[in-house]
């Protein structure tokens, strides 16, 4: 394909936004095509409730990989990363807490209250993540290797990837491959004692899947998400303004590099003749000629809905149809008249500062496994499992002076319920949020004076993501690396020619790192030359 051809990306999330700006980069004239009226996917910030703004979806950057960041040249536009200390800050009902700093030494002395031994552990323990997490770091920006006739380039990046895991050492190396498939419940406790040190490590392991901390292989979740970010809790930076500003920078800079941008327009079919892309239609019936098409929906969306399945290879659709993205995560907002008060914090002199980063609900191992069972069956869980943040404490311009925000993933809210349905069982969720917050901070229900609750419901029909999957399809071992989203197809190409993936449902699909659509842009390149 000569240079200067039309590349059209479907979406406009942050991974489409990233490989439009390496495809502009490389000579193309990418064209990105959003259905909604603003750019971002699941990193966008709007308005809920009158003058007050969040982070609708997505609540905390990935974070963005160091490497993306640096070719964009983020640095030039306004998107300041505000970033908490304390990371995390987690409760229990009883009054007692752990908090999470950037420094181990100072969590450390802070775990001592609640156990000698697991102060002592917990340096060994982010030490172990962080040497690993390096290993997982050069897979997680790799493509996955040809199964059947491997490239040079793919021996040589296994060739790599294999002296980074000899460098662990003999015991590490053990590790790693007796952690990947363990629950997650087995491997913080063969490190900690602590009941709420073990359910706040473990639930990096199931956020956003359809995995319970007994579930096998959930460590190899949560050692994915460490490749991202090897502090034992993970990420807790978000841009000023809300995750929208960061996609709003993203897309100015593919935008400066060459990229087209056009919002209102949404992709109601791909155009295939020939076992070839030729183009697509907008729902207003234009159709664009194309070269190549890189879809960053998600594969369940692409394969059909915008394409007829009748071109399809009957195996790959069945392994697709198979491909589970089935969600378990709600997004509960709330706007409140003032800042709620946590028991466990009355006699904390930095409470305010404590508030400032994410705020871990989920006191014990049984609690999170709990909460995944009433999911199991199809019920709302009774006592959800909750990711919080309040982004007014060091954003305050999010909301009306004096008043705050209060941004709260709930897990797990099953995608398809027993009974009833998600009109009706909608109220029932933003009252259990309430309720499971109340019992941390008990004068928060008088201070709401708005909510707003996003089922998996509308994830998926106001947001695009199919089944509700905030993630494209669950991160589990049998849908990973060379597994992602179906074996033979994890290299971003598709049986189609022309036709490419980029979003999340491809490697690695760990949230806003970016490193899909930077993987994805890579390859495409190298094709379409």
């Amino acid at each position: 394909m000569p240079l200067g051809q039309r590349v059209v990306l479907i979406g406009g999330g942050h991974n489409a936004l990233i490989a439009a700006f390496y495809l502009a980069k490389g000579g193309f004239k990418p064209l990105v095509l959003e259905r909604r009226e603003i750019v971002g996917g699941g990193a966008i910030t709007e308005e809920f409730y009158s003058g007050f703004r969040v982070s609708t979806l997505a609540h905390t950057v990935g974070p963005l990989r160091a490497d993306i960041a640096r070719d964009m040249q983020l640095f030039r536009f306004s998107c300041e990363i505000l970033s908490p200390n304390p990371r995390v800050f987690a409760p229990t009902p009883e009054g007692r807490a752990l908090f999470f700093y950037n420094d181990a030494a100072k969590t450390a002395a802070g775990i001592a209250d609640f156990s000698q031994k697991d102060a002592k552990k917990y340096a060994e323990f982010a030490e172990s993540l962080e040497s690993i997490s390096e290993v997982l770091t050069q897979l997680t920006a790799m493509t996955p290797p040809a199964i059947d006739k491997p490239s040079p380039e793919d021996f040589w990046n296994l060739f790599k990837t294999g002296r980074g895991v000899r460098r662990l050492g003999k015991a590490g190396i053990f590790n790693l491959f007796r952690w990947a498939p363990m629950a997650v419940a087995d491997f913080v406790a063969e490190f900690f004692e602590t009941e709420l040190l073990r359910a706040v490590i473990a639930a990096r392991g199931i956020f956003g899947n359809a995995l319970g901390p007994w579930s096998a292989g959930s460590t190899a979740v949560l050692l994915l998400r460490a490749a991202a970010d090897p502090h034992p809790v993970g990420s807790a930076s978000f841009p000023r303004g809300g995750l929208g500003s960061l996609t709003r920078v993203l897309a100015e800079s593919a935008k400066e590099a060459g990229a087209e941008i056009r919002t209102d327009a949404e992709v109601a079919q791909i155009r295939v003749k020939d076992g070839a892309v030729t183009g697509v239609v907008l729902k207003d019936g234009e159709e664009i000629a194309v070269e190549a098409v890189v879809s960053g929906v998600d594969p369940k969306r692409t394969f059909f809905q915008l394409i007829d399945p009748s071109q399809l290879d009957p195996v790959f659709a069945t392994r697709i149809k198979n491909f589970r993205a089935r969600g378990n995560v709600a997004k509960v907002n709330l706007a409140l008249g003032g800042l709620p008060s946590f028991s466990a914090l009355e006699s904390n002199e930095n409470a305010i500062r404590a508030l400032s980063g994410r705020i871990h609900i989920s006191p014990d191992i049984d609690y999170l496994e709990r909460a995944f069972d009433d999911s199991k069956y199809g019920e709302l869980s009774r006592a959800p499992y909750l990711d919080v943040t309040i982004p007014t404490i060091l954003d305050p311009p999010l909301a009306p002076d004096g008043k705050h925000v209060l941004s709260a993933y709930v897990q797990f809210a099953p995608y398809k319920l027993r009974e009833g349905n998600w009109v009706s069982r909608r109220r029932d969720l933003g009252l259990a949020v309430i309720k499971t917050l109340g019992a941390y901070a008990p004068n928060l229900s008088g201070l709401v004076e708005g909510v707003q609750v996003i089922t998996p419901e509308d994830l998926e029909k106001n947001y695009g993501f199919t089944g509700g999957h905030i993630f494209h399809g669950d991160l589990a071992l049998d849908q990973l690396f060379t597994m992602r989203p179906v074996l033979d197809w994890a290299r971003y190409k598709t049986p189609i020619d022309g036709l490419f993936l980029c979003g999340s449902g491809t490697h690695p699909g760990n949230g806003l790192t970016g490193a899909s659509g930077a993987n994805a842009a890579r390859e495409i390149i190298r094709e379409l030359r």
